[in-house]
């Protein structure tokens, strides 16, 4: 039986602006099936401008079913850039990753959650007066909240952040916003995950 793949965040999740298989989370999905891991494509509960409360009330609207095989986890950008303290941040956070805990049925290892990537080094921000150094402080700020509290969780953190930032403000690593990632850069992200990914659900790989 294929295992079941719940994957939650915002834009970055839901791919703005890239095809359908380009998203990151179906990247991973091609990458473990070449491992022979049999997994659906996954229900994303995802949409772009999503803040943690706005994730919240999405989960609830959706209802997903689990216990999920897997479930990954990415948001927190909207709270930043609408100017929120990594203080708010931090509960909000918590209670999103022990739900995505919970539908993974309180595996630990079935959960993934990626880091929050610097669009401060994008176009969009240098043509709206977005100062890149306090973005990326900020985002800092936010990525050092979910790590520590992934570690406390016992749930795999898997940093992105660095990856957004050296080609990141690269043309061929953006789509035609200026903003949001291509298929390159979620690429680059989904071999990090991978990486993760292919150890936590080692059980699954035939023999």
């Amino acid at each position: 039986m294929a295992l079941s793949y719940l994957a939650l965040g915002d834009s970055y999740t839901i791919g703005e602006g890239v095809e359908p298989a380009a998203r990151w989370p179906l990247q991973l999905v091609a990458g473990l099936r070449d491992i022979g891991v049999a997994v659906d494509d996954p229900q994303i509960i995802a949409t772009t401008g999503w803040t943690t409360d706005e994730l919240e009330a999405g989960i609830d609207a959706a209802a997903p079913q689990g216990p999920f095989g897997l479930v990954s986890l990415l948001i927190g950008v909207n709270d930043q850039y609408r100017g929120r303290s990594v203080d708010d941040y931090r509960p909000r956070f918590t209670a999103l990753l022990q739900r995505a805990l919970g539908f993974a049925g309180d595996r630990a290892q079935r959960v993934l959650v990626l880091s929050i990537p610097d669009w401060g080094v994008t176009p969009y921000a240098r043509e709206n007066n977005r100062d890149r150094v306090q973005v990326g402080q900020e985002l800092d700020a936010y990525n050092a909240a979910a790590a520590a509290i992934c570690a406390e969780h016992g749930v795999s953190f898997i940093d992105i952040t660095d990856l957004s930032r050296v080609p990141g403000g690269e043309a061929v690593m953006l789509v035609d916003d200026g903003l949001h990632p291509s298929a390159a850069m979620y690429a680059l992200w989904t071999e990090r995950a991978f990486q993760v990914a292919r150890v936590q659900l080692a059980d699954e790989v035939p023999r």
